[in-house]
This record gives C-alpha cells, structure tokens and sequence, in this order.
C-alpha cells in the first residue's frame, strides 16, 4: 500500500514537471528564435490595422449620430405642411415634463444671400429663438465672437436682436485648401458688422390675396430681409457651415407669414439626462396629441434624431462591416506565417522533441508545448498591436496635419466626411474582441505543427540519429 502511495505521488509529480517543462519550453522558444518576432509584429500589425479602422469607423458613425441630437434635439417634432402656430403653450407643456429638459421653436425656409456686389449663395434659412436654443444645445460655444457669453443674442452694439443674424463660417469663407481650417480672425474681422441681403419666400397657396405674388404667373412670393451678421456659426459640421443662416424667429415669421404671428414648422426637444430616445419620443408625442386636440388636429411627424439618421448610419455599419471582413482576410496571412514558421520549428527540432518524448512527455504535452507557443505569441502580438492602435487612435489628427504638411496630401476634408475633426475615440469592445481573436488566430495557426509535433516516435528517430 505504501509502495502504491509513493509511486501515485511520483506519477503526479512527473506529471506537474511535465507542465512546467512545456510552459519553461515555450518561454525560452519565445525568448530564443528571432523568427518568431515576424510573428509577433504579423500579429501586432493585424490588430492594430483593425482596431484602429474599426475605432474610426465607429466614431465616425456616432459622431454622425450624435451630430443631429446636438444640432437639432432628441426629439423633433414636424409639422406637415401646415405651420405651428401659438406654439409658446406647446413649449410650456413640453418643458414642465420632468423627462424633458428643454424646448425650442425652428421656421425654416430657403434663399439667397447676397453677401456683396455679384457675391450670391445658397442657403438654409432657420427662424431662431437664440436664448431657448443655446440653453437648449452647445449652439452658444459654435459662435466665434459670442463663444463665452452666457445669454448669445443677435444684438450688438448698436444693431437690435431685430436687425441682426448669424451666418455659417462656410456661407462667408473657405477653408484652407491645404490645412482645410478656416482663419477665424480675418472672417469676423472681415464680416460682423456687414450689411446683407436675403431673399427668400413662400408658396402663393399661403398667400392671403393675388396682391401677394410677384406676377400673375409665379406661385412663390418674394421677401427681402436685410441684416447685419452680428457673428459667425462654426459647428464642425460641413452641411451645417457650408449653408445654414439663422434669424431671429419672429422675424422670419413676419417677413413670410405676416398675417399668421410668429409660426414655427419644427419643434425640437432636448430630454432629460437619463431618459431614452425612445421614451422621449412616446413623451413627446402625447404632449403633442394633446396640444393638438386643442389646435384643430394639426399634422405632425415625431422622430427621435437617432430614426432621422437611421438610413444613413445603417449604410455606414454595412460599409464599416464589409471593410472589416476585407482587412479581416487580408491579416488572416498571420495565421499562415505562425504555421510556416512553427512547422519551421518542428521540422528543424524533431530530435529535440524526439529526446524530451523519450525523457517521459507525452504526446498531449509535447503538442501544448507549440500551442502555448503560439498563444504566447498571439498574446504579445496582441497587446502590442491593441497599444499601437489606441495611440494611432488618440492622435490620428496630429497624424492627418503631419501628412498633409510634410507630403502636401489632405487625407481628410470636411467637405467629404462632414467633420472638420477625425472622431479618435477608441473602441474599447473592438480592442477587447480584436485582441481576443488575434490570440485564437495564433493558437489555430500553431496547431497544426503541434499535431505534427505530438506524432513524433522517438525510437525511430533517434535510431538513425
């Protein structure tokens, strides 16, 4: 029985020294070949490659997103065709709702801006309550001279809240075709303070009489609004600089709709910090069912902002999944050259496995001794590659200047991607999903020559040798 004991006890202690061999193998594989830091940076480069991709598409998608709640609210109610009008009790009961944070009134419309002699441009005009709207949003900080006044207004010095607007850095100014930046300075120093002309209208079917219309003709009447642009709107977004204006609300309302009050066709709503979209916009819409029942059933359509960008960000995830598949099979060729260079390995040391099988190893251990390897190898790689592409991350915008200074070549302009900036968030479940398949990739490429490995028979090896 004790002669039973003692050799159990044995058994178990080879068995432990088995372990410890193949793992002490492995580390010093890993430590010795200088082959094995082409693995090492094959696996590095792939996972950096990928996370960095999949960061920047990420964050360009929810930027994108996040871009049309900033800008216009969580919720925004439209009117179909028919105008809101006393909208001032909507607003009321929409901001008394504990799940609603704030409220504010848009007429829109479109014209013609005559900046100066022969100087015409399109534009989106948007009738605004300023104050509502920057208590509402950050569209206080995206105004280059009012960027810290608590209380933004249209007035300045001597032009009233009445006579003044804002422009789009876009609609005045064009960015630098190599820095693609705007010089803010020359375009206030160059533009508040000027003198412009809008023209702008409305269809003659909301004309209150055939004096109206310009001609006899024509189904749309003209309006002239002159302002003074008071400052300049940058929001980063190209859409919006490129060819938004904003007026005072009522005066909008006036100059298209005088016999109406002040009207608005776009009710947009800001939730509270914990409330989803999706809950806002139930909110919204019974307020709104409410409000309407007392205002002749007024058509309207409620959209959270994330629905208004659903077909566009829903194309963006398909492009963003199929690039991942295309750089995904192209890094794949780091599984091959872990197996190239394992089976390398195997085949140069087959009497070294022959010498430790015959020393007691067995087949499993020998085999766990190249899978471990090459785990090892995927985990090194892996948090290289992780490293490396959270730094390229972070300062992928240094990087874009550097290239563009050094080499002359603008790889990102806002006029294309919408954004003046690369969104350089990193995707932190990327990293984590990446990185893990990088070190099944190592272990999948290494099993194989550990199979290989395991089928080694010492006696007929070590026979010849």
């Amino acid at each position: 029985m004790g002669s039973l004991t003692v050799e159990v006890g044995t058994e178990d202690k080879r068995t432990r020294a088995m372990k410890y061999l193949s793992v002490f193998l492995s580390l010093r594989y890993l430590r010795s070949k200088k082959i094995v830091i082409l693995s090492i940076l094959a696996v590095a480069m792939s996972c950096a490659l990928l996370i960095t991709v999949a960061s920047l598409f990420t964050g360009f998608i929810d930027t994108f997103e996040n871009g049309a709640s900033e800008h216009m609210g969580d919720v925004v109610i439209s009117s179909l065709g028919q105008k809101i009008q006393d909208y001032d009790g909507l607003l009321d009961m929409l901001r008394a709702h504990p799940d609603i944070q704030g409220a504010t009134a848009v007429l829109s419309g479109q014209g013609l801006l005559l900046i100066g002699k022969g100087d015409v441009r399109a534009a989106q005009v948007w009738g605004i309550d300023v104050a509502s709207r920057s208590r509402m949003t950050s569209f206080g900080d995206f105004l280059l001279r009012q960027q810290d006044v608590d209380e933004p207004s249209f007035a300045m010095g001597d032009v009233d809240a009445a006579s003044g607007g804002f422009v789009g850095i876009g609609i005045v100014s064009d960015p630098d075709e190599i820095t693609d930046e705007y010089d803010n300075a020359t375009v206030m120093d160059e533009y508040i303070g000027k003198r412009v002309m809008l023209t702008t209208g409305r269809a003659r079917a909301e004309s209150q009489g055939t004096e109206d219309t310009v001609s006899s003709n024509s189904s749309f009447k003209r309006e002239t609004i002159k302002f003074t642009i008071t400052d300049i709107v940058f929001t980063g977004v190209h859409d919006m600089d490129e060819n938004y204006i904003y007026l005072p609300l009522e005066v909008l309302s006036q100059s298209l709709y005088p016999d109406q009050g002040n009207v608005a066709d776009m009710i947009q709503v800001r939730l509270a910090p914990a409330v989803e979209q999706e809950q806002g916009k139930i909110v919204a819409q019974t307020i709104w069912n409410r409000w309407s029942a007392q205002h002749a059933y007024i058509p309207a359509s409620v959209k959270t902002s994330q629905e208004m960008q659903a077909v566009l960000a829903r194309e963006y995830r398909k492009q963003m999944r199929m690039l991942m598949l295309i750089f995904g099979v192209v890094s794949a060729g780091a599984i091959l050259l872990i197996f190239c260079i394992f089976y390398l390995i195997v085949m140069t040391k087959r009497k070294d496995v022959a010498v430790v099988k015959s020393c007691g190893m067995g087949s499993w251990s020998v085999a766990s001794l190249y899978i471990i390897f090459g785990l090892g190898i995927g985990i090194v790689g892996a948090a290289l590659g992780a490293v490396l592409g959270i730094i390229v991350t972070h300062n992928v915008n240094p990087i874009e200047r550097w290239i563009s200074v050094v080499f002359g070549l603008k790889l990102w302009k806002s006029s294309t991607y919408m954004f003046s900036r690369i969104p350089n968030e990193v995707d932190l479940s990327a990293v984590f999903w990446i990185s893990l398949a990088a070190i099944l990739a190592a272990g999948i490429g290494a099993l194989i020559p550990a199979i290989a490995a395991a089928r080694v028979r010492p006696v007929r090896l070590l026979r010849y040798e």
